[in-house]
């Protein structure tokens, strides 16, 4: 239908009132998105970060926002964060447990592709745009823990008895973790709804948010009841593990107990020996004796990665308590055939 030519006098018209022409109202393209400061974006990255995720790369994010912060995204070069990974790999602050500063250096790069992942999903580069992802990690040296042997592990129960301010809390963390194979966050996270003393079980909540009932022996059930209620926790939400004041545990205690250790046993210092060596003693006792499966599942594994027969590869509760059950001669609840069978396990003080 062709146009009334008064309206389009009348359309000039007012186009001439505005001080325009028709070819104003041809389509303009959109105006560049501005691309934000490292420094300017940051704040996106921690907001949308999980608390475990803002505990590991914090620190390394603060430092690229000191060094780099003034760049815009587009702007930082794979060198620049190389550089910046170097740097902090030759200043990492020595540890025992450390690796020629290895760690650090390998999560500068982690922290900078969590920005990098992040800017290319708000659409502010492309993922071929990204510098992090053109720079290879440190390559990773193989781990040096192994499980303990049964000597060792006495040894050790018996310092964490015998010395420190707090014996009692330190032998039940090492008898916790023995039993359990649970990480120093799983333990840290327990609460005195997660204690069930009626079938041993105490639910675990660890990396990625993983949760997982853990079977525990009815008398470790017990004494973590009975610490719970004499230092204070009251409410189903209160911390379980408990300092002597009520406050609740911190990781720095695990920091402390494997310092003092370590005066005590020059050998355990010498090798860097942690909370998680407990973890591959009783990993790798129970594979040895009971299979991969139980294992697995007994360590709380549930990623798919490996072989697809990893899939058809599981054990449920009863099975990691029959083994808990042989590993420390004492009878649980939802343990199958208590047979009073006897297996050679680590001893644990």
């Amino acid at each position: 239908m062709p146009a009334d030519p008064s309206r389009i006098v009348t359309a000039r018209q007012m186009l001439a009132h505005l001080g325009l022409t028709p070819a104003d109202l041809a389509a303009q393209p959109e105006p560049a998105r501005r691309i934000p400061t490292l420094a300017e974006y940051l704040p996106v990255v921690v907001a949308a970060a999980s608390p475990g995720t803002r505990r590991t790369y914090g620190t390394y994010w603060n430092r690229m926002a000191l060094v780099l912060g003034h760049l815009r995204l587009d702007e930082v070069t794979a060198s620049d964060i190389e550089a910046l990974m170097r740097q902090v790999t030759a200043t990492a602050r020595s540890r025992r447990t450390g690796r020629q500063g290895r760690h650090a250096g390998e999560h500068v790069i982690a922290a900078a592709r969590a920005v990098y992942r992040r800017a290319i999903a708000d659409s502010y580069l492309t993922a071929a745009d990204s510098p992090a992802h053109r720079i290879a990690k440190p390559r990773r040296l193989p781990n040096p823990r192994r499980a303990l042997t049964p000597g060792e592990l006495q040894d050790i129960n018996v310092v964490a008895r015998t010395s420190g301010n707090d014996v009692i809390l330190d032998a039940l963390l090492l008898r916790l973790h023995t039993e359990t194979a649970c990480r120093r966050g799983g333990a840290l996270a327990l609460r005195l709804v997660d204690l069930d003393t009626r079938h041993a079980l105490v639910r675990l909540t660890e990396k990625g948010g993983t949760l997982r009932w853990q079977p525990i022996t009815p008398i470790l059930a017990v004494r973590l009841q009975e610490h719970a209620q004499v230092r204070g926790a009251v409410l189903p939400a209160d911390r379980l593990l408990r300092y002597r004041n009520g406050q609740a545990l911190s990781s720095r205690r695990y920091d402390h107990l494997w310092k003092r250790i370590g005066d005590h046993l020059p050998w355990v210092a010498a090798q860097g020996i942690s909370t998680h060596w407990l973890r591959h003693t009783t990993l790798t006792w129970v594979e040895r004796h009971f299979g991969y499966g139980i294992a697995r599942a007994y360590a709380g594994h549930t990623d798919r990665r490996g072989p697809a027969t990893t899939t058809y590869i599981k054990a449920d509760l009863h099975a990691v308590a029959t083994a808990l059950a042989a590993m420390t001669g004492q009878p649980h609840p939802l343990a199958r055939g208590q047979d009073g069978q006897s297996v050679p396990a680590p001893r644990q003080g």
